[in-house]
């Protein structure tokens, strides 16, 4: 028979926002149900295993981004394991690969961002007249690194990013040996452990909210709704903008700031070699910066030694990318290309590729905050009635937008907000 549960806190969403303010609640006492509506947990976590690294393949987030401490602190609790990435960077250009003077110009451009007035990126640009080849490189470098569009990102957000990342060592890169997934394992693990309830392959279809009691009803027959007396929704920005779960009255504020910001798309792929092939060109291979080609960026796992090589297309170049096999071609053409290389194709074991903005429970990769958005997230922060609170790494009010400690801070706050 169809159940109607009855708890103190719903939350929608099994990413890390979600799964982070489940378990602070949970382990406080309160009764907490979660609902996702994937077949897994982790959201923009997206882990893959089986293919002939034994490094796992990241297909959502994958680095940690600087030293966070929220989320250093939740690694080491669960006990896995760090390394830093390293090696060098650089650039084909001109039908040669060398050495990288990109990211030196781009950021030369990004420390001239102007505390005032906000103005899209290609605004600045065009005001400050720098050489066409510089401006390109700077608009490349942060319309891949924010999947964002430079005609619409606003320099108030990019510098307050800016700085943000100069507070956290955001010039150094990790990666977790056991897989990202690992975290989001260890978190709906202590949530259920504290009395938690978690529903998965179960979509919000509508909220309905008075101050101090929600419904929310959902496709799960066996669960068609549930009530509580406040919620958490940790949805992806993207399926926000979709009006994919309808609230009923709608918050004026809340909604005015989720149409202020943007969802940036982005498509990856990872190819798994036989062998390091690069290594005889670029030994010490980190990042490969190829904006002639597609996918214009790439990187290793170095100094670990998997055989596999990612490729990133972000912002307005991700929308016109390929998918599937044919992005599977392109970029095999595009690396062979630039390594000189006739037998990539049979060194060639797996492939891995998502497209970001293709997928139904998240339509984007991630967030960022466009002219005259600064804001937004912190409007989104904001308690409604101390009934509806708003999570996900689009709400986070740091300056750390898309990444998984900006998700993870911001389930904290709103698991915060609520207790007493």
């Amino acid at each position: 028979m169809p159940t109607t549960p009855h708890v103190d806190v719903v939350i929608l969403g099994a990413g890390i926002a979600g799964l982070a303010a489940a378990r602070k609640l949970a382990e406080a006492g309160l009764s907490v149900v979660l609902l996702e509506a994937r077949s897994r947990i982790g959201g923009r976590i997206f882990t893959t295993r089986g293919s002939a690294t034994d490094l796992p393949v990241e297909l959502g987030a994958e680095f940690v981004h600087g030293r966070p401490p929220e989320l250093l602190d939740l690694i080491h609790e669960a006990g896995l394991t760090l390394f830093e990435r390293r090696g060098e960077f650089l650039c084909y250009e001109n039908g040669k690969l060398g050495d990288c003077g990109f990211f030196d110009e781009a950021f030369r451009v990004l420390d001239i961002l102007p505390a005032s007035p906000d103005m899209t990126f290609a605004e600045f640009l065009a005001r400050e007249q720098l050489p066409e080849h510089v401006a390109e490189r700077a608009r490349g470098y942060v319309e891949g690194f924010n999947a964002a569009d430079a005609a619409i990102i606003g320099t108030a957000a990019l510098l307050k990013q800016q700085l943000a990342e100069e507070a956290i060592e955001g010039d150094r890169s990790f990666r977790i040996v056991e897989g990202y997934d690992r975290l989001a394992a260890y978190l709906i693990d202590r949530f259920v452990a504290a009395g938690g309830l978690v529903h998965l392959n179960t979509s919000a279809t509508a909220i309905q909210w008075k101050p101090g009691e929600v419904r929310v009803e959902t496709d799960n027959s066996n669960m068609p709704e549930i009530r509580a007396s406040r919620t958490i929704i940790a949805l992806p920005l993207g399926v926000l903008h979709a009006g994919a779960v309808p609230i009923e009255p709608a918050p004026p504020n809340a909604f005015a700031a989720i149409r202020k910001l943007a969802m940036g798309p982005a498509t990856r792929i990872t190819l798994v070699f036989r062998e390091r092939f690069w290594e005889t060109s670029a030994p010490n291979l980190n990042f490969l910066f190829a904006q002639e080609r597609t996918p214009p960026a790439w990187w290793t796992a170095a100094p670990n030694l998997s055989p596999a090589l990612t490729g990133w297309i972000a912002g307005p170049r991700a929308l016109r990318a390929p998918t599937g096999t044919t992005l599977k071609d392109e970029a095999l053409s595009t690396l062979a290309t630039i390594f000189q290389r006739t037998d990539l194709e049979s060194l060639l074991l797996t492939f891995h590729t998502h497209d970001w903005q293709a997928d139904p429970f998240s339509l984007g990769a991630y967030s960022y905050a466009p002219k005259g958005a600064l804001r937004a997230s912190d409007e989104l922060a904001i308690p409604i009635e101390n009934t509806l609170y708003f999570a996900g790494e689009h709400t986070d009010t740091t300056g750390h937008w898309g990444t998984v400690h900006a998700a993870l801070r911001s389930g904290l706050r709103a698991a915060a907000q609520i207790l007493p």
